[in-house]
């Protein structure tokens, strides 16, 4: 639950600081933390669905702002990535993509994946390994580059 709390923590600071950008994105991951305690049997999470939750997050806030920059719409897109960046602050570091690309091909080397049939078989394991330190587009490029 410690995300919980400096998730609180965080948001007092924006409030005092008036930084309403950094608000609204804690306040959504407050709500979708409280939606996912309540949907929960026992009403807890553990960290691993906390930085579940938040990459979740954060892969909106991303694609949202992918998708205003397509349409010529920067004055969406700023917000979003802004958000974006306060809510990574919450991730654990990510790895890079040589750290990424050197994972998946220990994997691909103990599983013998030998073309894309086999890349569902990786991107499981390669997702398991990397949770909440890679990105999961980053993973697939990554293992679509090593399995051509």
């Amino acid at each position: 639950m410690s995300l919980e709390k400096d998730i609180m923590t965080a948001m007092k600071e924006a409030m005092k600081a008036k930084d309403q950008t950094a608000l609204a994105a804690l306040r959504a991951v407050k709500s979708e933390i409280l939606l996912a305690k309540t949907s929960g049997d026992d009403g807890e999470l553990s960290s691993d669905d906390e930085i579940k939750l938040v990459q979740k997050l954060v892969k909106q806030r991303k694609d949202s702002a992918r998708i205003f920059s397509e349409q010529n719409r920067e004055d969406l897109s700023e917000p979003e990535l802004a958000q974006a960046a306060v809510l990574e602050k919450f991730l654990p570091e990510q790895l890079s993509e040589e750290e990424v690309t050197k994972v998946v091909i220990d994997i691909i080397a103990k599983t013998g994946a030998a073309g894309m049939k086999d890349m569902g078989k990786v991107m499981g394991m390669a997702n398991q390994q990397l949770a909440g330190k890679a990105d999961g587009r980053t993973i697939s490029t990554i293992i679509k580059a090593q399995l051509t």
